[in-house]
């Protein structure tokens, strides 16, 4: 049960954003997305997402086309939240989370689907603003609704992950406006999911957060894969200075067997000397 891109380019105008890329995200498994901005991160979670045409190459769910797939059952097994997602009037936050449901219209009860947005809004911690007036609510309340939103979309019948019809949850950059705590809440969220045996794939920019919370870690860089494997086998002070530009220094942190990275700044103290801002 597999989400793959098979050698996909996408050319957009003169600029080739996507060149030969081809990944797999496996159900049970949080995948990361790293890199740089302008990297195409994005163009390839729309890409798996069938939002955005391909030039070449092809995207599959279990194998199949997604363009042969029945789009409304596919809607229910597959959603996005992308960076910007804005209603333009007020309505319930409830209401909000209740748009998720709609490829759902014909295929479970009302009762059924406020159930699923109810349990989505639990998952994101957001339950307690079920009525509340989503114009009204702060940058990060709003975030946490519209993840609540795409959970909805797929939320299987009895909360059954694991079963015949695997779900893949596609995250653009989900931890953007909300402080450390809903973060975590965020990334903690997704790997429990996975655990339950959906498929989650999620753009993160900080490279800590992917480690300590996906199964495998994709680096995109200059619209190709760059590296793709465990947290273990892709983070290193190279590659973050190679895709990132940035010197680190590996944080070694009990219980935590995958090192936390910080940078290292840059100061002219006395002769020009450099100095690490953390020391391990």
């Amino acid at each position: 049960m597999t989400l793959t891109a098979d050698n996909v380019m996408i050319v957009k105008g003169r600029k080739t954003i996507l060149k030969n890329l081809s990944l797999t995200a496996r159900a049970g498994e949080m995948l990361a997305l790293i890199g740089p901005n302008g990297a195409g991160k994005s163009t390839l979670l729309h890409a798996l997402a069938g939002t955005q045409a391909v030039s070449r190459g092809v995207v599959t769910l279990d194998g199949v086309a997604l363009h042969k797939h029945d789009q409304r059952q596919l809607a229910r097994r597959r959603a996005m939240l992308a960076q910007s997602f804005a209603p333009g009037f007020a309505m319930p936050a409830l209401d909000v989370v209740l748009i998720g449901r709609s490829p759902h219209e014909w295929h479970s009860s009302a009762a059924e689907n406020r159930r699923a947005s109810a349990a989505a809004m639990r998952e994101m911690d957001v339950l307690h603003l079920i009525s509340r007036n989503y114009a009204t609510l702060s940058g990060g309340e709003r975030q946490r609704i519209q993840l609540a939103r795409v959970l909805a979309q797929i939320w299987p019948r009895e909360d059954d992950w694991g079963g015949d019809e695997t779900r893949f949850l596609l995250l653009d950059e989900p931890t953007n406006n909300l402080d450390l705590q809903h973060q975590h809440t965020i990334m903690r969220t997704a790997r429990q999911l996975a655990d339950r045996g959906a498929g989650v794939i999620i753009i993160v920019h900080d490279p800590n957060l992917a480690g300590h919370y996906a199964d495998r870690i994709c680096i995109v860089h200059h619209g190709q894969l760059y590296k793709i494997g465990t947290p273990a086998q892709v983070l290193h002070a190279d590659m973050m200075k190679t895709v990132f530009g940035v010197n680190v220094q590996p944080l070694y942190v009990p219980p935590f067997g995958q090192p936390w990275f910080v940078p290292k700044i840059e100061t002219n103290i006395g002769q020009n000397q450099n100095t690490d801002l953390y020391h391990a």
